[in-house]
Formats: C-alpha cells, structure tokens, sequence
C-alpha cells in the first residue's frame, strides 16, 4: 500500500501538483530546519570567577572542584532551590539575595638604634568569595592609604633637626594579611629570631596596626591586654580620646578589649600576631567585632569609603601620634589646637588617589606577585618619603606548608539555552499526530481526492 502511495504522489509531483506536495512536506522541513531561538541567544560565553581555594595550617576551605555544569535560570524564576542563578552584576542587590535565599621601611629619629621604635602596620591584601572580585576597598585599601599618608606627613618633620621626634618609626605594610597574618609572622621571626640588629629586638613603644578606617562615625582602639597607665601605648590612648573628644565631637572612640584565643585557627586582628610575641600592640577600626563580613565581602568598593571619614580618621591618627612623640600635652598644647595645618594637612585628593589606584585592581593574596606592580608600586612610593625601604618576600615550606595557594582563578564558561524536557515530549506528541495525518492520507487517498473534488464543484456552482 506504501508503494501504492509513493506511485501516487510521485504522479502528483509530476502531474505540477506543487502546491499539494508542499502542504505535505513543507511543515516536516519547517520543524527540523527552523530553529527555535537565533543562534547568537541560543549560546553565550562569558568570564567566570573561582570562589576562594586554599590551605591554611594543614587545614583545607574551599572546594578542590573547579568544573561547574549546571541547570541555570534567572532570578526572575518562580524556583531557585538547587540551581544556578543567572544575573547581571547591575542588578545584584543584597535585597534580591536575601530573597533568593609586604613592605617596610623607616624613619630614623635623632639617636638612631638606641631609640624607641614606633611600628605603624597595615595589610594591603583583601579578601572575598572570589579573589579576582576582591578589591578590597575599606577593608584594608583605607588602612595602607593612611599609613602611607602618615609616612609622607612624618618624613617632612623628620627631614629637619628641631624637628626630629625622639623615636624612630618603623612603617610595614604586609602581606597575607587575610591569611592568618602570614607575611607579619614571617617578619617577626625574621627580625626578631633570625636577626642579631633590628628595631624590633629591644626597644619597641608600641604597634599601631590600621584595619579598615575608612567610613562609619566610630573607631575603636582593639587591645589584648589594656595599656597600663604610664606607659606610652595609655598615653597615646588618651591623646586620642582628648583629640577625638575635642577636635571631633561627632566621632564615637571606644577601647575594646579581647584576649588572645590561641585555640581559635584565624587570629582575629593584626596586633594580636605582635601580641603573641609579647610586643605591645594594638589595631585600629571603625569595626566593632573582627566577624563583621565587611572585612570579606566582593562588595567592598570604591564607592564605599567615604573620603571625608577616611581624612577624619587619618587626621586623628596623625593629631595623636604627633603629640605623644612630641609631648604635646605636657607642654601645654590645648587638646583643641590642630598640628597639621596649612602645608602640613592631611591632603584629601592624595588619599583619594591612592584609593583609587589600590581599587582599580584585585588584591587577593593569591593574585599579589613579588613583581606585580602593586608590590613595585608601594616601594617607590614610600622610597620617597623614607630610608631604607626594603621588600621582604616569604615562601611556603615545601614539606609541611602553612599556606597552598590554588590557579584557575579566572575561566570562560558556556552557557546554552536549551528547551526544557517536556518540550521534547510535546514535539514527538506533534510529530506522530502529524505522520499519522499523513499515513491516513496516503491510505485513503481516493476518499480524499473525492472529498475535496466535490468541494471544488460545490464551490464553482454557487
């Protein structure tokens, strides 16, 4: 009957039946050769972050997986449990996802090695869920760009005799600050159990580390043990008090006191590292707690430092550490009275500049080479303002390594948008009533040929 079929249509094609034979192949080479989408919407590639892989003391975070190959939808989706969520990075806000779900260098003061030392440190590397997102803005691009500004402010008091304070200042900014402070131990050990003649041996005042002080209306002083008075660490916590209180009445400054976990696997702040060490030292923030997520967070940007707080804060900072080296206050110096002024302020656009440099690029500790222009940059900027500016660069230990650093960090993923699966199902459903349509043509061919015969005539005669 096939064949019977087959003679037929092969007549009908030859007989300049055109049309009839269109209507019977034409949908059949539709479905198959049309596509359903355009082929520039039916695949995307486009640029994927690996989120934070490392090995820290022996104990592993993050994931050894790097292949992803998933479901994707938008956020837009009625359902979002266990798939991949697509959407652009604009239109990322914190609403939708809680719906959804080192370097050193120094100024030497008059007495040279034999004076007190005055450590001011800051880390520059940043972190987040995904190091090549990791800028790093506030937590600690504002803390480098006040210590660099304070190198700058002290060595124009430095470069003259009757100016020169009695205590050296040691400037350090430190890598792998994320990571349990690795560069600052390496530094410690280095100068302080390897080294026969270092500032740190003997005579340090105090260690002022800054972490994260560029916004908010608060600062406070973290201590693992509180000053005692007497000393210069209460000293300078009162001159910063006196200037906070009177030069800054909007500003909030407290003292927060927490002790030194040595069961805990992360260190909480920078000091706690010179703490350790029995080194007094202290970490200034606008952060109350070190769990706060601002100091992790890919959302740290420019844009959030603001840059009258961060001249504020570095205002305070310098203010208090001019007038402890100074003795200020027992000269008789008001509290109110303002050092830096004219040539000597706090310069806004040279903080502002540095913020902006430090956040063009990401700053995770895994993607900071020892030739890297950021490392490069640092030490000819403070070359400038201080002597014997040197890098120091620490190696894991290839037999039992503290930190294991991982690639692949940035990779192309493609994206296919696909039909869902029942899709599938109705075009079978489709295609089998349609080759069923057909074969009952075929079988009762001579029916139909009458039928729409009948209808041609009907239509004639009316």
């Amino acid at each position: 009957m096939l064949e019977e079929a087959g003679e037929v249509l092969e007549n009908m094609l030859k007989a300049s039946c055109l049309p009839l034979g269109f209507i019977v192949f034409l949908p059949a080479v539709l479905l198959l050769v049309a596509p359903p989408l355009p082929a520039a919407d039916a695949a995307h590639e486009f640029t994927v972050y690996r989120m934070q892989q490392y090995d820290l003391q022996g104990q592993p975070y993050g994931t050894r997986n790097a292949v992803l190959n998933t479901e994707a939808r938008t956020a837009d989706a009625d359902v979002l449990s266990r798939r991949c969520v697509l959407m652009r990075l604009l239109d990322f806000s914190y609403e939708r996802y809680q719906r959804a779900l080192r370097q050193s260098g120094r100024l030497t003061g008059l007495g040279g090695e034999d004076l007190p030392t005055i450590v001011i440190v800051a880390h520059y590397d940043a972190f987040g869920v995904a190091p090549w997102l990791s800028h790093g803005a506030d937590s600690n691009g504002s803390g480098i760009s006040v210590l660099l500004e304070l190198a700058r402010l002290f060595s124009r008091l430095y470069t003259y005799k009757r100016t020169h304070a009695a205590y050296n200042l040691l400037f350090f900014a430190s890598g792998g600050g994320k990571f349990n402070y690795q560069g600052t131990k390496r530094w410690l050990e280095d100068n302080l159990d390897h080294t026969d003649s270092s500032l740190l041996q003997d005579n340090v005042a105090f260690v002022l580390c800054l972490d994260t002080v560029g916004r908010g209306d608060s600062l406070h002083l973290h201590v693992s043990k509180p000053p005692r008075e007497g000393t210069l660490q209460h000293a300078f916590l009162r001159e910063l008090e006196m200037v906070a209180a009177h030069q800054f009445p909007e500003l909030r400054f407290s003292m927060v006191h927490k002790k030194v976990n040595l069961a805990e696997d992360i260190l909480a702040w920078e000091h706690e590292r010179f703490a350790i060490r029995r080194l007094p030292a202290f970490t200034l923030s606008h952060l109350e707690s070190h769990r706060d997520g601002q100091r992790s967070s890919i959302m740290d940007v420019r844009s959030r430092v603001d840059s009258k707080t961060l001249t504020r804060n570095t205002r305070l900072i310098a203010e208090a550490l001019t007038r402890v080296i100074y003795n200020l206050t027992e000269k008789g110096t008001p509290a109110d009275m303002p050092v830096f002024t004219e040539q000597m302020q706090i310069q806004q656009e040279q903080l502002d500049s540095v913020m902006d440099w430090l956040t063009t690029q990401p700053r995770a500790a895994q993607l900071v080479h020892k030739d890297g222009t950021l490392l490069s940059t640092l030490e000819h900027y403070l070359g400038r303002y201080l002597k014997e500016v040197k890098q120091h660069h620490i190696k894991a230990d290839k037999r039992d390594p503290e930190f294991v650093f991982y690639d692949q960090l940035k990779q192309v993923m493609n994206a296919y948008r696909v039909k869902p699966a029942i899709f599938d199902l109705l075009l079978a459903v489709c295609i089998g009533a349609y080759l069923g349509m057909a074969y009952t043509a075929v079988q009762h061919f001579d029916l139909l040929y009458r039928t729409v015969q009948r209808l041609l005539l009907k239509a004639k005669t009316q």
